[in-house]
């Protein structure tokens, strides 16, 4: 059910919207909709959103928000975004909570990956 005042929708920058759903169905199992040269919808993402051309890039060092995704397998899903051509930027740390990585997609966007302790 959509709520007032709740996030329901991120719209994240791509220099080239082939490579990103490339990297984004092989890492993580996306799929996507095309909506024309310039935009993509993400579906299978837990929460809608979509890429647009453009030729800047969203790092939280710019001033960008940072959109943090899950996984039950840490270790597993920063081989997955090596192998599928993004970049480890932060290895894996501990925080209160749990503990994530970050990496850049092949556009150069930041992006973190966390999962509850081991423990």
């Amino acid at each position: 059910m959509k709520e007032t005042g709740k996030i329901n929708y991120v719209e994240i920058p791509s220099t080239n919207l082939e490579v990103t759903k490339t990297f984004f169905a092989s890492a993580f199992g996306w799929s996507f909709v095309d909506y024309g040269p310039e935009y993509v919808a993400i579906q299978n993402a837990g929460l809608d959103g979509g890429f647009y051309k453009s030729d800047k890039v969203a790092t939280p060092e710019r001033g960008s928000a940072l959109i943090v995704l899950y996984s039950s397998e840490l270790e597993a899903t920063a081989e997955k975004v090596t192998e599928s051509g993004g970049k480890v930027v932060q290895d894996i740390f501990s925080f209160p909570g749990g503990r994530r990585f970050h990496f850049t997609d092949p556009n150069g966007n930041e992006y973190a990956v966390w999962s509850e302790s081991d423990a």
